[in-house]
């Protein structure tokens, strides 16, 4: 079911500052902010040979991210996404062995306009997950 690494998603308390260092310490290519409102979150890649990075940063009072910076005022890891082929299929399969899929259990679209879902960090060992259609 699961396939590749899509990304590793970092929440930073100053969006511009992690895309000046990944971008000029790292020379790493870096995007564009892009707001997802849908998720309470604005958001830039940077692009790796490999993977990307996700820099997220809270968009609005009541981003999920403003709360994790609130705990972690200096940021830090806040999940890891991975692409799956059928997001249905794999959200029926994970319930069946009791993990716990947030929100609605609905997908939703994404930051890459796919369709995606996360799982609870309890059921993934302290890890939350995001699954990617792709």
């Amino acid at each position: 079911m699961i396939g590749r690494l899509n990304h590793l998603a970092i929440a930073v308390p100053d969006l511009e500052a992690a895309a000046d260092q990944y971008r000029n310490a790292l020379g790493a290519k870096v995007g564009e902010p892009q707001d997802e409102p849908d998720h309470g979150v604005t958001v830039i890649f940077i692009e790796l040979p490999n993977t990307k990075i996700e820099l997220l940063y809270p968009l609005g009072e009541n981003s999920p991210i403003a709360s994790f910076l609130e705990k972690n005022p200096a940021g830090g890891m806040h999940h890891v996404c991975y692409e799956v082929d059928d997001i249905i299929a794999a959200r029926d399969q994970l319930q069946e062995t009791g993990a716990r899929v947030l929100g609605s259990g609905e997908p939703k679209i994404g930051a890459h306009g796919k369709p995606v879902l996360f799982l609870h960090p309890k059921d993934f060992q302290g890890c939350l997950v995001e699954l990617e259609q792709v």
